[in-house]
């Protein structure tokens, strides 16, 4: 059992960078569309990037108030998720120690 796990890290790791990075590319878009607020997000090629993150940022917006108006959950989003992939997948990341 512990030789196959060993040997599937490398995928994990790559499968867990790719979602990772994948999502704070469209948490990256999102904040980008917040400047045009005109933009159906339900509509065209948007529900891409809105319904994967919707989810998430409505269950954020419930314990973080917008700020002067500004909905500020996708920046939080980023962070944590930047902060996140330097702890795991970074070069001293935890799971990237146990590869090599």
């Amino acid at each position: 059992m512990m030789p196959l796990l060993i040997k599937s890290l490398p995928t994990l790791h790559f499968l867990i960078g790719f979602l990772i990075g994948s999502l704070t590319l469209a948490f990256l878009l999102r904040i980008i569309l917040t400047w045009y607020p005109k933009i159906d997000l339900r509509t065209g090629l948007w529900p891409i990037i809105f319904l994967p993150t919707e989810p998430i940022l409505s269950a954020t917006r419930k314990i973080v108030a917008p700020i002067g108006g500004v909905d500020i959950t996708p920046i939080i989003w980023v962070g944590l998720l930047s902060l996140f992939r330097e702890l795991f997948l970074g070069q001293q990341g935890l799971l990237t120690q146990i590869i090599f």
